[in-house]
């Protein structure tokens, strides 16, 4: 190694550390202080306080609203659905309306056979005139008794003062025995003919009841038979359109069954039903509005004309008390009261269908 070249000192090592140098401790920075819970919590009641005094006002508004005001969605159109039943039977060999047809009281709706009744009219008149003739006879029958009668009178008086004079004579012996004889025969014979006589006129006077009753049954008979001869066109009852016409030429009309229906065009009303504190304040003639589904966005004025006085609670066919569900859409509701109303100034040739579904306001 070059001598030259000068080594790098070795410093020795320093026997002790040197104490370190002491880290300044960090002074605590102030801790900053959360939001004031009291604070938060008015925020929380102020909220609380706005619902619920939303919610309150809210109910306020309806309970003042719906004093004044009495709206229900709960209603629909109704009429009277008359049932045409034939009073005869037979079949029927023509129909002389369609389907969902206007008629008027006393058009033809259809036609039963009329033969079969004919033949029994037919029949009875022929009953009449048997029982007229008879009648008549009878009536000739009593003349002829009772002329009978008077001669037999007549001949029974003459042949009691003739017995009484030959038996006067021949008790004195001015006349034969025999004379006596055939006056007291003669007694007899006009007594038997007056005896004929008077039965012949009660019977003669039975005949005649007998036949004359006859006469009364055969022509009430026929007044029947007429009345189902004319029976067999039958008219609509009442104005209104058929409904749901299902009868066809050939098909067989059973007396008492009805086969056509005819919705009443006279008998339009409003069936709403109300919750009960509605209708606290409603009378007969008050003022109603009526929104229909079949022609929206119109009101029709209308007024009332019935309240119900009681409802079923329990549901069935045919009860004398209206039963309103008290439910819609699974939801309970407060039970209601049908209210009737009956529009007012519908427009000429203004469509209600019966069944459909209407909207009511009422200011009580």
């Amino acid at each position: 190694m070059s001598p030259d070249v000068t080594q790098p000192s070795q410093q020795p090592p320093d026997p002790m550390p040197a104490a370190a140098a002491p880290v300044p401790t960090p002074s605590p920075e102030p801790v900053t202080a959360p939001p004031a819970r009291p604070a938060r919590e008015t925020s929380r009641l102020h909220r609380l306080i706005t619902v619920g005094g939303t919610i309150l006002g809210l109910f306020l508004l309806y309970e003042v609203v719906t004093y004044f005001v009495a709206f229900t969605d709960d209603a629909y159109v109704r009429s009277d659905l008359v049932a045409v039943a034939p009073q005869v039977t037979g079949q029927i060999i023509e129909v002389h309306v369609v389907d969902n047809q206007d008629v008027k009281i006393g058009d033809k709706l259809y036609t039963i056979d009329p033969e079969p009744f004919q033949l029994v009219v037919n029949q009875w008149k022929a009953q009449i005139d048997r029982a007229a003739a008879n009648l008549k006879v009878a009536q000739e029958e009593l003349a002829l008794a009772q002329a009978a009668l008077q001669v037999s009178t007549s001949s029974h008086t003459y042949a009691v003062q003739e017995q009484s004079r030959f038996a006067d004579l021949a008790k004195r012996e001015f006349a034969p025995i025999a004379e006596l004889d055939r006056a007291n025969d003669q007694l007899r014979r006009s007594q038997a003919e007056m005896t004929i006589s008077t039965v012949a006129i009660a019977k003669a006077e039975t005949d005649i009841g007998a036949h004359q009753a006859a006469l009364e049954l055969a022509k009430a008979q026929l007044a029947s038979a007429q009345w189902n001869l004319d029976r067999t066109v039958v008219h609509a009852p009442n104005n209104g359109a058929i409904t749901n016409l299902t009868l066809r030429k050939g098909d067989m009309a059973t007396i008492n069954v009805p086969n056509v229906g005819i919705v009443d065009s006279d008998a339009w009303r409003i069936m709403a039903n109300y919750k009960q504190y509605y209708i606290r304040d409603f009378k007969v003639g008050d003022t109603a509005w009526v929104w229909l589904d079949s022609a929206p966005w119109h009101f029709h004025k209308g007024r009332i004309t019935g309240i119900a006085r009681g409802f079923s609670r329990n549901p069935g066919i045919d009860k004398l008390l209206p039963y309103v569900a008290p439910t819609t859409d699974w939801i309970r509701l407060q039970r209601r009261i049908p209210v009737t109303i009956v529009l007012e100034e519908l427009p000429p040739g203004y469509k209600l269908y019966m069944g459909a579904d209407a909207r009511t306001v009422i200011f009580p």
